[in-house]
């Protein structure tokens, strides 16, 4: 089976670059601008809360027409077109039309591009991991890159850079292959019959929660760090080297998940993203205790993620992946994500960095919980069911098991 290994490959490369010129040095950028820690949380707030409705609205398009790459390659254009509309922007309500408009086409590339590498792995959904650490790479590059730019020039300059990565981010989805989805039968089960599954609605405010406590780490960890006197090159290094340990986690996904069930996965990242916030948030002053919080990136975003996507197949099959991709984004990277940009703008000064990233730990144990009743146990049966038959079909070919 042939997949297009580079060219999918490219894309997550050019998406997680990008986004590694927003997540750490954004917030700089604003803050440079003259915005203070309530306007930089609601303009965070405001581009990634188009996620709620976006990639809802871009999903339903392409499961209906089956297009999803032509929907990928105009929201991918427009993106990058409405960006440079930040280079006229000069007051708050400039950059928050700016920032809503741009984000309402960028944030519905990445759920649909889920959805089309999904589409063309087909059976081989484990070599998912091998095609989304490129991502990673480019995030991490994006990172030093970026760090080792602003320390010699103005962070003025960040704009330039995530137009250009916008723009090759669009040119690798023209070169890209639409999917060939497999044709359904029309008697499936319904997206809202699934949505309303309790193990479904328990995995979703999950990811909300996981996500609300990643969004201080994304919008202030920077600014945070800058406060006790990080240079923007460690400031870079600390980034680059949390995405580093994701890189090494996605290389071993595929053992991982043939020795683990995706609820044990999904419970130990759990674990290790409430010590990972409660480390940042009261250990700044310890770089070493701040390295090993960055390795636990590996496991609070890369293994959870990987659960979910995996997760997302199972529950919603292939008919409605593209409208399974789009809530997940929609809830977990777009209500959790701005519930998270919110309350940390607004508790940073007043109540300080520490109560933020203890209200991010919170969030990771009441997500713990949830999962540990409800999510992931179906997940176990399906697996023993599939390694029985398994050995049924194989001692029936006279295979070993």
């Amino acid at each position: 089976m042939f997949v297009p290994y580079w060219r999918l490959s490219g894309f997550y490369f050019f998406y997680f670059a990008t986004l590694g010129c927003f997540l750490p040095y954004w917030s700089l950028y604003l803050k440079d601008g003259g915005f203070n820690p309530i306007e930089i949380g609601e303009l965070s707030a405001m581009l990634i809360g188009t996620k709620i409705i976006a990639p809802n609205l871009w999903g339903w398009i392409a499961d209906h027409t089956g297009k999803s790459l032509r929907i990928i390659r105009i929201a991918s254009f427009f993106a990058a077109l409405l960006f440079a509309g930040f280079f006229f922007a000069h007051n708050y309500f400039g950059f928050a039309w700016i920032t809503i408009a741009f984000s309402f086409f960028w944030n519905a590339v990445l759920p649909q591009f889920e959805a089309v590498t999904l589409f063309h792995l087909k059976n081989e959904s484990h070599r998912y991991s091998k095609i989304r650490l490129w991502g990673s790479v480019g995030f991490i590059v994006a990172v030093l890159g970026i760090g080792w730019l602003l320390d010699s020039q103005p962070v003025k300059q960040l704009p330039v850079v995530v137009i250009a990565l916008l723009i090759s981010s669009w040119f690798v989805t023209l070169i890209t292959p639409e999917a060939k989805t497999i044709k359904h039968e029309t008697a499936t089960v319904g997206m809202l019959q699934i949505i309303k599954k309790p193990e479904v609605i328990a995995f979703l405010l999950v990811n909300i929660l996981l996500q609300a406590a990643h969004a201080p780490y994304y919008v202030f960890y920077s600014i945070y760090l800058k406060h006790y006197h990080y240079s923007t090159a460690i400031t870079g290094l600390l980034w680059a080297l949390g995405v580093l340990a994701e890189i090494v986690l996605f290389v071993y996904m595929g053992r991982l998940l043939k020795r683990f069930s995706l609820r044990a996965i999904l419970l130990f990242s759990l674990v290790l993203a409430t010590s990972r916030w409660l480390m940042i948030g009261w250990c700044a002053d310890y770089l070493g205790l701040l390295i090993i919080a960055q390795l636990l990136h590996a496991a609070t975003f890369g293994g959870a993620h990987v659960v979910a996507i995996h997760l997302l197949h199972l529950y919603f099959g292939g008919q409605h992946q593209g409208k399974g991709q789009a809530l997940y984004t929609s809830l977990s990277f777009g209500v959790g994500g701005m519930l998270g940009s919110y309350y940390s703008g607004y508790f940073w000064e007043s109540l300080g960095s520490r109560f933020v990233y203890t209200m991010a730990a919170l969030c990771c144990s009441i997500a713990f919980m949830i999962a540990f009743i409800w999510v992931g146990r179906e997940n176990v049966n399906i697996s023993k069911k599939r390694r029985a038959k398994s050995r049924i079909l194989n001692s029936d070919r006279g295979l070993k098991p």
